[in-house]
């Protein structure tokens, strides 16, 4: 008996309220938030102004969601949309899933290119900077591929195999256990997210090096997964058509990794890649400097009072000496006898009977 331990999804759609919610859509959405966070955070510390990268990102995710959609429709679309008996609408139910990485990559790098001129930012600075959130973004994103059931790979009787238990719009029952690619997808974004963090730092990569390792370790994952899957595909020389993009994008990024690194290594003057962030670092300068002369000014007037206080308080104490000196010595004045003159001949009378008139009639 197969045992699955990863069971078949029950639905992939919640109700919240009248307003259905599909997993497919949230996975995408959720990581659309997570790349821009991160890529916000990375953008900073390389010098950049924090709502740089979301301002640019409400360029490149609806040009990235148009792009995965076309290439999607131009790759598969003959025979899922527009054959005998297809409904050319559902071409346009991109919740249903259908979204193709190399054409998410191409168109939304042109949005990008358009918010980051908008924004006069050098695009490869942009995404160095965003590259391991766009991993981590692939990583949730195929976890709508579970919900929806599809794109899984070959059956398997692994522990870890997906059972699938679904019935496809012909009326078909398909019901086993499979592959399960994505998750297997999933944990390679993961990988390549931390593998372009850590070579990042290691080597100071700039001028889109990060970015193209991205690329470049993204295409050896898809390479043999894309083996494992069984879902229709073109094939070409033996090789399905995602296999033979991957190839050409992988010699791409490793081409532009190895020559920009030997013309321009290293990174980016964190002083010139966001016009935006050395207005910030202007304003935030002149406020200190305004807050210090205020601060300085405030620190002046305290110890002006204080002098002032210490001046009166000496003053006061120099007063209060005074008074107590002046208290002293009239007490000596009114406690001592007043001397007088012995008395001497008044009037050509003798001392001693000048003497006695004056002991007879005091003055």
């Amino acid at each position: 008996m197969d045992i699955a331990y990863i069971p078949s999804p029950s639905r992939g759609v919640l109700y919240l309220g009248p307003i259905p919610l599909r997993a497919y859509a949230f996975c995408i959405i959720l990581g659309v938030v997570v790349a821009v966070w991160l890529g916000s955070k990375r953008w900073v510390a390389r010098g950049g102004a924090k709502h740089t990268v979301g301002d640019i990102a409400v360029w490149a995710v609806p040009f990235g969601l148009v792009g995965g959609r076309l290439y999607h429709v131009i790759t598969d679309g003959g025979r899922l949309y527009f054959a005998e008996g297809k409904n050319p609408w559902d071409a346009l139910k991109i919740w249903e899933g259908g979204l193709g990485i190399w054409g998410a990559v191409a168109l939304g790098a042109v949005g990008a290119w358009i918010g980051a001129r908008r924004r006069g930012v050098p695009l490869p600075a942009y995404a160095d900077a965003i590259a391991p959130g766009i991993a981590l973004a692939q990583a949730l994103g195929r976890w709508g591929n579970y919900f929806n059931q599809e794109l899984y790979g070959r059956s398997t009787t692994l522990p870890w195999g997906l059972e699938i238990d679904k019935t496809l719009p012909n009326g078909e029952v398909v019901k086993g256990v499979y592959q399960p690619t994505f998750l297997y997808e999933s944990l390679w974004c993961v990988g390549v997210a931390l593998l372009v963090i850590w070579a990042d730092r290691r080597f100071t990569l700039g001028h889109g090096r990060a970015f193209a390792l991205y690329v470049a370790a993204y295409t050896v994952g898809r390479f043999w997964i894309e083996w494992l899957r069984i879902d229709d595909a073109h094939v070409y020389f033996g090789l399905r058509l995602n296999d033979w993009v991957s190839i050409a994008v992988f010699v791409g990024a490793v081409a532009y990794f190895v020559i920009v690194g030997r013309r321009r290594p290293g990174r980016e003057d964190p002083a010139s890649i966001d016009p935006a962030a050395q207005e910030e670092r202007d304003a935030a300068a002149e406020a200190a400097a305004t807050g210090g002369a205020a601060s300085e000014a405030a620190r002046g007037e305290g110890k002006g009072g204080k002098k002032a206080e210490k001046s009166e308080e000496k003053a006061g104490k120099a007063g209060k000496a005074e008074e107590k000196a002046d208290g002293k010595a009239e007490e000596k004045a009114d406690g001592k006898p007043v001397l007088r003159k012995p008395a001497g001949p008044v009037d050509g009378k003798p001392a001693a009977e000048t003497a006695g008139e004056d002991v007879k009639n005091p003055i």
